[in-house]
């Protein structure tokens, strides 16, 4: 017992990750938040966006919330894991632990609910130009426990996704997550069909360069709390 204390409160104090945003996210109900409002790659103004996470014994959830959506553009042909990210769509990047990682899974979701869900394979962390770059499909992701549930409000300009991931694809057993640490960065793209296939980005931490989500150093520090 004595050694189990010590070894969490040694994981409590590792200190964030340098350079990167941090979030320390609690056990569901309670919620843990972060918005964004700058673009990729200018740091412009941009549509204020939230995301809400908690986990429980088995999932994360993620709740998305798109605020001043003027489009809701999307293809109505697409469907499950097709390229939604060619219109309009918010998502994020997820990997267990605190390395630049070259595995993680990719999560994205659309105004109409369709989404995109594959682990990604980038040894080069950055998608380098003539690297590897692989993608694993996640072809069942309601079978598997992935869900999302969407809604769409025009009037207002909003719309928001809330999503279930579970944790056995990070190799988290049911009630193992509490001490957990994460890489995850979060991202939402505006499409319009009058500039088409034209497109506006913003992120939780804006990736440097042409626009690239792909890049991991830039993946901000999670703990679960």
């Amino acid at each position: 017992m004595l050694l189990t204390t010590i070894l969490v409160a040694a994981a409590a104090s590792v200190p964030a990750l340098a350079a990167v945003p941090s979030l320390h996210v609690p056990a569901c109900p309670a919620k843990g938040s972060i918005s964004y409002d700058k673009s990729v790659p200018d740091l412009a103004p941009f549509p204020r966006t939230q995301v809400d996470l908690c986990y429980d014994k088995s999932a994360i959830h993620i709740t998305f919330t798109a605020h001043n959506e003027t489009n809701f553009f999307v293809n109505p042909n697409f469907t499950t894991n097709d390229p939604i990210f060619e219109f309009t769509a918010m998502e994020t990047f997820i990997s267990r632990g605190t390395n630049d990682p070259q595995t993680y899974l990719e999560f994205e979701v659309a105004p109409n609910n369709v989404t995109f869900q594959a682990f990604i394979y980038n040894p080069s962390k950055v998608r380098a130009a003539g690297a590897p770059f692989d993608t694993f499909f996640v072809a069942t992701p309601i079978v598997d426990g992935l869900t999302a549930v969407t809604t769409v409000d025009k009037p207002k300009g909003l719309w928001t996704s809330s999503a279930r991931i579970p944790l056995g694809f990070f190799n988290v057993d049911d009630g193992q997550a509490k001490g957990t640490r994460w890489r995850m960065n979060f991202f939402r793209i505006i499409t319009a069909p009058s500039t088409f296939p034209a497109q506006f980005y913003g992120a939780w931490n804006p990736t440097p360069g042409p626009a690239n989500f792909h890049q991991t150093p830039e993946f901000g520090d999670i703990t679960f709390v």
